[in-house]
């Protein structure tokens, strides 16, 4: 040191008289010292020497092996910063840190890995609430323009025309269907009020011997029409259950694809008058970087668009398919059912529900019995 330190009671390191440190401070000392020399380095191999601040030479901590006796070879010894508690407090008492460079004291130095800083997940969420909200500002002022008639749209003509197809063929189906279900609806009363009827007749058959034989040929009738009902309620139950299979599923499922499609489109055309607005502008070095980011977005958006619209294209193609196919066998099991309900062929009604696979329901065929109940 350039200077020498005043001399300090509190900041003396008491030695003994052969030239070693108190039990107390040794063990003070000798912790922290632990931790401020490398891994490999024990304190058993320290040789500690220390005087006084009277002195003309600094105190002096010198870390290595004790030579063996007869060898006056000293260690090697090499200075390094201190860094822990005892190194500061070395420094602060007027003492150099010294460590051995010899074999046992070499060690490996190797790439220092420093780990990436933890992710906070409350930065994150409020990141993607950013984006979300950038996101959804250029949506709203892109339909807002769209529907005000200042803002361009990609329109795919084709496209567009199959979709408003689809969405006009559906409200039809729907009402067909709605027709459907409430003929149901009025056929399963008709047929209830049949078989009440003829259950009514033939009691009153077996009740009046004078009209015994006129109540037994209305029993018979309503009961026979009551059985070509039910099968005629079957089919139109299975036309229903399809068409709204139709309606209601594949065709809904398209007109979901639609609506991210038309959501792409709307993304699509925002950054696109995002982007034409910047190159509009001047550029220079604060609008370079914004422009490039732009046009990456832009190019985002339109691949997804893109895809978008080709999944459009495929489904419409597929739903057309489908629909005529389905259409095609329902509309001729309902001509089929219904023409022969009314023309009184019962042979034939039961064969147009073998020819489409129809099962009918057994009146009380799904109560449980009187031993399944107990």
């Amino acid at each position: 040191m350039a200077q020498e330190s005043p001399k300090n009671s509190a900041a003396e390191i008491p030695v003994t008289s052969n030239g070693q440190l108190e039990d107390s401070h040794e063990h003070s000392f000798n912790r922290d010292l632990k931790y401020s020399l490398p891994v490999g380095l024990g304190l058993s191999e320290t040789k500690i020497t220390s005087r006084g601040f009277d002195s003309a030479k600094e105190g002096v901590v010198e870390a290595g092996p004790f030579p063996s006796k007869g060898s006056s070879a000293s260690p090697k010894s090499s200075v390094i910063s201190p860094s822990s508690a005892a190194a500061s407090r070395l420094a602060g008492q007027g003492c150099d840190l010294i460590i051995p460079t010899g074999s046992r004291a070499q060690q490996k130095s190797g790439p220092v890995v420093l780990a990436d800083e933890v992710k906070n997940p409350a930065m994150e969420k409020l990141e993607l609430v950013r984006k979300w909200s950038l996101n959804t500002y250029k949506c709203t002022r892109q339909i807002i323009s769209e529907k005000l008639g200042r803002g361009s749209r990609t329109v795919d003509l084709e496209l567009e025309a199959q979709i408003d197809i689809l969405r006009d063929n559906k409200k039809k189906y729907e009402h067909i269907l709605r027709l459907a279900q409430t003929l149901s609806t009025q056929l399963f009363q008709m047929v209830h009020t049949q078989r009440q009827l003829g259950d009514a007749f033939a009691d009153l058959s077996l009740k009046s011997l004078e009209l015994h034989e006129e109540f037994g040929y209305n029993a018979d009738t309503q009961k026979l029409l009551a059985k070509n009902g039910e099968t005629l309620l079957g089919a139109i139950n299975f036309f229903i259950a399809s068409v709204n299979t139709l309606v209601n599923k594949t065709i809904e499922d398209t007109l979901l694809t639609v609506k991210q499609y038309e959501s792409a489109r709307i993304e699509y055309d925002a950054y696109r008058t995002d982007l034409e607005e910047l190159n509009l502008g001047p550029r220079d070095a604060n609008t370079l970087p914004k422009i490039e980011q732009s046009q990456q977005l832009f190019q985002v958006h339109k691949e997804k668009y893109d895809k978008m619209r080709n999944d459009v294209s495929i489904k419409l193609k597929f739903l057309e398919e489908n629909k005529v196919k389905v259409l095609h066998n329902q509309l001729v099991l309902f001509h089929n059912a219904i023409a022969a309900y009314f023309a009184g062929n019962q042979k034939q009604l039961e064969q147009t529900l073998k020819q489409f696979h129809i099962k009918l329901k057994t009146p009380g065929a799904d109560a449980p019995s009187w031993l399944e109940e107990q």
